[in-house]
């Protein structure tokens, strides 16, 4: 009676066990493990094992719920205090960068591959979003200024929503559409619906769990993450911006005092891993090796457009557009000759693109089909290339911060009774707190150094412990203090210990980002 349910469980049991195995392999050689899941998806297709799947309106359907997720997980992770300074920054980048980016790869694809406008038009609107799966997962391992992670994520967090609305514009049969003026007042009232539904359902969620006293603490992530799939509903509903939503009331209820946080943060963390598995398998299962071959012309034409000419002129006239015209302007929002060329190399594509073009593709737009391969196809050039080569563009530009405080998720009762994060900070060659004691430091109230770890051991530190390259810290720092705790810290690895006598407070990133 159930045979076909158990085959389908037992290959999908499997295919999850060898996508978690693959993280770890990934991470040692060095590949991005979101192609491995694309790999995975191809190798059980019908170039493999023989598994045929062509429904292109079921893989929407279901990379939708995936996304709805993956944006979740990325803003309940997100601090409020990093975004506030780049919010200006990154809508920019998620509206007028997108628009910029949609005009410049059209007009490429138009003269050079001969294609007509809306389906030129197609391929830079499913390229101009850059996807949260693939700028969460990379650029969390590295140690970069928090300011540009943080305008990144929050990019990527904020230009589904425009893109996804295009991409529907797009695809309709011409005839159908309203004048241009009427679709723009319908994607401006649906950006800012979504944006309105999120933040009420985040800080009514907010409200609720704080109050309602749960009989069972595993209720509570399985709470938050409903509230947030309430957020897209209720934004769809309504002919808003459900990603959009889902994104802001995740900012809300990660920023809350909600209880059980750290729970909440690593049940959201698991779904995302699993969606983002389920999501690239899905898309390798798709797709038909046999046609990638012809979309590889036309999708080094579209990536090199995209890299050199969409991408950069889409950074300069963002960062342009986020400065205000008078009165002081904001450090967040002033991005460097450096800052802009990694902001436009760590455009990242994953899923994202590969899901918009499955839009066109269930529609019956003409063309859709080569769309979607040369996407799958960019995708892969993308992933090969960028993320892994972000570490030395970083590093060559000068804008890493190898001494920068990371967050270490633990699931601890104490601090989440204390309402406080667990930092890690590794001294790096050339950092000013090479030298200096701990008592030094001046953290604030709340906030202390609980452990130094040198070579290979670790050890309490007293007021006079010296430190020294090379040792990693473990910082204990409420929420009231940790942005200050942060900035301090900051300020004397530039300066030493006195940092404050020169003016140093730790606020800007060197790399004038």
């Amino acid at each position: 009676m159930t045979g076909g349910l158990d085959y389908a469980l037992l290959i999908g049991s499997a295919v999850l066990l060898v996508a978690v195995a693959a993280v770890r392999v990934s991470t040692r050689v060095g590949l991005p493990s979101l192609l491995v899941y694309l790999a995975i998806g191809i190798l059980i297709g019908e170039a493999g094992l023989g598994i045929r799947f062509d429904d292109a309106e079921l893989t929407r359907t279901l990379g939708f719920c995936a996304l709805i997720m993956i944006i979740a997980e990325g803003g309940l992770t997100a601090r409020w205090s990093a975004l506030r300074p780049v919010l200006g920054l990154a809508s920019s980048l998620a509206t007028v960068g997108v628009a910029v980016s949609i005009a410049v790869v059209g007009l490429v694809v138009h003269v050079l591959l001969d294609l007509p406008w809306q389906l030129a038009l197609l391929y830079g609107a499913v390229l101009s979003s850059t996807d949260a799966a693939a700028v969460f997962a990379t650029l969390r391992r590295l140690r970069l200024p928090p300011r540009l992670v943080a305008t990144l994520e929050a990019e990527s967090g904020m230009n589904d929503a425009p893109v996804v609305l295009l991409v529907v514009l797009l695809s309709a049969d011409l005839s159908e559409m309203h004048p241009w003026w009427y679709e723009l007042s319908i994607v401006v009232y649906e950006l800012a619906a979504g944006a309105a539904i999120g933040y009420a359902v985040g800080a009514a969620g907010r409200w609720l769990l704080r109050n309602a006293a749960l009989p069972s603490a595993g209720l509570y992530p399985i709470a938050a993450v409903g509230l947030t799939v309430l957020a897209y509903a209720g934004g769809a509903v309504a002919h808003a911006s459900g990603f959009l939503a889902v994104y802001v009331a995740g900012v809300v209820l990660g920023n809350g005092r909600i209880p059980h946080r750290r729970a909440i943060l690593g049940f959201a963390d698991g779904l995302a891993w699993v969606a983002q598995i389920g999501l690239f398998v899905l898309l390798g299962l798709l797709s038909s090796p046999d046609r990638l071959a012809d979309a590889l012309v036309p999708a080094l034409v579209v990536g090199v457009a995209l890299v050199l000419l969409a991408r950069p002129l889409s950074v300069v006239i963002a960062a342009v557009l986020a400065r205000p015209l008078r009165g002081p302007r904001r450090p967040g929002n002033r991005v460097g000759w450096r800052g802009s060329a990694f902001l436009s190399w760590a455009g990242l594509r994953g899923a994202v693109p590969i899901v918009l073009a499955t839009i066109p593709l269930s529609a019956g737009t003409p063309g859709a089909e080569g769309l979607f391969d040369a996407v799958f196809v960019l995708v892969i050039i993308f992933t090969l290339v960028q993320a892994s080569t972000l570490g030395p563009a970083a590093r060559m530009l000068g804008v890493t911060a190898p001494g920068e405080a990371v967050e270490v998720h633990v699931e601890t009762a104490p601090l989440e009774r204390m309402n406080a994060d667990l930092l890690q900070m590794e001294i790096a060659e050339g950092s000013r707190l090479a030298g200096v004691h701990i008592d030094e430091l001046r953290l604030p109230s709340g906030a202390s150094v609980t452990l130094v770890v040198r070579d290979g051991a670790g050890f309490v530190p007293g007021p006079d412990t010296r430190l020294r390259t090379g040792d990693a810290l473990l910082i204990v720092a409420t929420a009231a203090v940790r942005d200050v705790a942060e900035r301090r810290l900051r300020a004397v690895s530039r300066r030493g210990s006195l940092a404050r006598w020169f003016g140093e407070q730790g606020d800007e990133d060197p790399a004038g980002i």
